[in-house]
């Protein structure tokens, strides 16, 4: 756990075990404009697969992100939230700078996809990114197709 240096009383941890699974599916599932209806067995199963960085205040979970990463080339930052209650503080911040600091990450390259904190993410050294022909995408509705044999 490390603590805030200015607010004492909120602590950071990527100990899964703390996370309370609940209060991430009910934040997700309802008020994140990003996974709006996300069942809660697709949040635990994203949490189990991911390296995650909980948020607390006082011991209660108060926010929330997860990485995505082969821990040396790419790192992939997803599902960032700080509860109504606890905006305004800078928690956003420190949360970010946390995992951006982390050993872990150290030599990888990060990247995101949001709509409406770019601000917060150019201040962390995110820049836009120009796509082109050279990436792809698989949409998840497509059905893999198998050869028979």
């Amino acid at each position: 756990m490390t603590s805030h240096p200015q607010y004492p009383e909120y602590s950071l941890s990527d100990n899964k075990q703390l996370l309370d699974t609940s209060f991430i599916h009910r934040f997700l599932s309802q008020e994140a404009y990003w996974s709006k209806g996300k069942t809660e067995a697709s949040v635990q199963q994203s949490i189990d697969h991911s390296i995650c960085f909980g948020l607390y205040h006082e011991g209660q979970q108060a926010g929330f992100a997860r990485v995505i990463s082969d821990q040396t080339d790419f790192a992939y930052l997803l599902d960032v939230f700080i509860d109504y209650p606890h905006r305004n503080k800078g928690l956003s911040k420190w949360l970010l700078q946390h995992i951006l600091s982390d050993d872990r990450f150290a030599t990888c390259k990060f990247m995101l996809a949001t709509t409406d904190a770019h601000g917060l993410y150019n201040q962390l050294g995110f820049e836009p990114v120009v796509f082109h022909e050279k990436f792809m995408e698989r949409k998840k509705q497509v059905p893999v197709v198998r050869e028979s044999q």
